[in-house]
């Protein structure tokens, strides 16, 4: 905020403690909910700019009565104090008529603005990057960052006098509904190339995206042919890996040792759709080698052979993302079978939410002696381009097949034999080739598109905190000589013990631990 000496006429610095009352819940057993009665507000319902409902919890009415001092009246201003700054921006918002009646629960603050003060004033101030800096400041925890009532009080703002202060709020909003139409059109051009992406995935692995080149193009060697050439490739690579096996021991190979090859296993093709002709039906496990990553454990930390290793938190939806390589212990014996080669097709093999499992991405040497976590599934390809099983993948995951495959309970996890068993459309190589372009180029193509609407989402962020830098430095709307200073506001409001309810009306003050251990009712705790 600026000094003091440079507020504007009329104006005043003062804290939200002085210009509000601040609650904190209280923690409601989880035993004691019902299924229907009155709504607990949590930490969980509050998003940046808005309460929702969707997880809610109910508490009996008949208790409610214990807990008048801990309901949310129209016009609150509710803050999570657990991570309140989260991606999209402060977890913050104002209770309006269709989220009353409710309680406020441990850990989520209610600030209420006392009477003769402008709430929406306040709000706005509360939206600016100035108040958010300051409560990062004040955040302890690493795990689970949190802020206390103190933060929130000890925020320094300046107060406009009361005219202003409305002159003020009428063009914040009359500005920020032109940038909340603005932002919708961007965010449903988002959600329009999210959806193209999705349908050009789904034409490639259906090949539709190539039908009308087939006709020109008959294959020379359909897929079946392919397939029978991958396959045979498997098998001497496998006979090739034995015999060095043997030769490294210094023994022969028994007589019978070709007959422990497994023959990868078919897909099960029931229920599956019709492929083009020259396409058919394999199984993932017939297309390469698939493996599993090492497990990291203490006996795994790095020591004489650290080693850079990849994890599932490197693999994102927009490809590889090496900012934060870790290293372990690889022994020199363990890099054949871990080491990623260029070609390697990399996925995602756990997450806590299913949605975030299989995120398909391919290795090209980023990095030299590089291995690989038991979080990720590897798959190295034989005779086909590692983008042809990237596309499909990438199809597999935008559609939701890897979420459907490894939903469970807990962490979801896709397994190597999960994995292994899915079915995968195989076409022809010629066309394998085309589908990759055909694909690269309209990804590419929606990449630049949507990096376009992220800068444009971007700079009108940047305008709203702009806006609110003129607001509270008094240069967005004029001021008049005439108005009552804020300084007279400010003492009134120190003066009065009454809260504004969000119609004008007084509301009861929230109760101090002071009083709860007089009275014997259940509090709220002021963290």
């Amino acid at each position: 905020m600026n000094e003091k000496n440079e507020l504007p006429n009329g104006w005043v610095c003062s804290t939200v403690g002085d210009l509000c009352q601040i609650a904190v819940g209280f923690a409601f057993k989880s035993d004691e909910f019902v299924g229907d009665g009155i709504r607990l507000l949590r930490g969980e319902n509050i998003e940046p700019g808005a309460l929702r409902w969707n997880d809610t919890r109910y508490w009996p009415l008949e208790k409610a009565g214990l807990y008048q001092h801990l309901l949310i009246s129209e016009g609150d201003i509710i803050l999570a104090m657990d991570r309140p700054v989260v991606s999209a921006g402060l977890k913050l918002a104002r209770a309006s008529a269709s989220d009353v009646p409710c309680l406020l629960v441990q850990r989520v603050a209610r600030i209420r603005p006392k009477a003769d003060l402008c709430w929406s004033f306040l709000f706005w101030a509360m939206q600016s990057s100035d108040f958010v800096r300051h409560l990062l400041k004040g955040q302890t925890g690493t795990q689970l960052p949190h802020i206390n009532t103190k933060s929130i009080s000890a925020f320094e703002m300046h107060l406009a006098p009361p005219n202003e202060q409305r002159r003020i709020v009428a063009k914040i909003e009359e500005l920020f509904s032109d940038l909340d139409a603005g932002e919708a059109a961007l965010k449903r051009a988002k959600a329009n190339l999210k959806r193209y992406r999705a349908a050009v995935l789904k034409a490639a692995v259906e090949g539709k995206l190539t039908e009308e080149w087939r006709t020109t193009h008959p294959a020379k060697e359909p897929a079946s042919t392919l397939l029978d050439r991958i396959l045979k490739e498997r098998r001497q690579k496998w006979e090739t890996d034995q015999l060095a096996k043997f030769a490294a021991a210094g023994k022969q190979p028994p007589k019978n040792w070709r007959e422990k090859y497994v023959e990868p296993t078919p897909p099960d093709t029931t229920g599956l759709p019709e492929l083009p002709v020259g396409w058919c039906w394999v199984s993932v496990d017939q297309l390469g080698d698939i493996q599993l990553g090492r497990q990291r454990s203490p006996k795994n930390r790095s020591d004489k052979f650290p080693t850079k290793y990849i994890r599932a938190a490197n693999l994102t939806e927009s490809g590889l993302n090496l900012t934060d390589v870790l290293d372990m212990e690889f022994q020199p014996s363990e890099l054949e079978a871990y080491r990623l080669h260029p070609g390697d097709v990399l996925l995602s093999e756990a997450s806590g939410s299913p949605d975030q499992v299989g995120k398909p991405v391919v290795w090209n040497g980023e990095i030299d002696t590089c291995c690989f976590q038991n979080t990720v599934i590897r798959l190295r390809p034989m005779g086909i381009p590692s983008e042809y099983p990237l596309t499909v993948f990438k199809h597999y995951y935008s559609s939701k097949f890897f979420a459907r495959v490894a939903a469970g309970v807990g962490i979801n996890h896709l397994s190597a034999g999960k994995f292994s068993a899915l079915p995968f459309p195989l076409a022809p190589l010629a066309e394998q080739k085309l589908i990759v372009l055909e694909v690269e180029e309209r990804l590419s193509s929606i990449s630049v598109a949507e990096q376009q609407l992220e800068s444009n989402l971007l700079r009108a962020s940047r305008l709203r905190q702009s806006i609110l830098k003129q607001a509270f430095a008094g240069k967005l709307v004029r001021q008049d000589p005439m108005d009552e200073s804020a300084s007279v506001l400010l003492e009134r409001l120190r003066a009065s013990r009454s809260a504004h309810d969000g119609n004008g009306n007084a509301a009861t003050p929230a109760r101090t631990r002071n009083r709860r251990a007089k009275s014997k009712q259940p509090e709220g705790t002021d963290e």
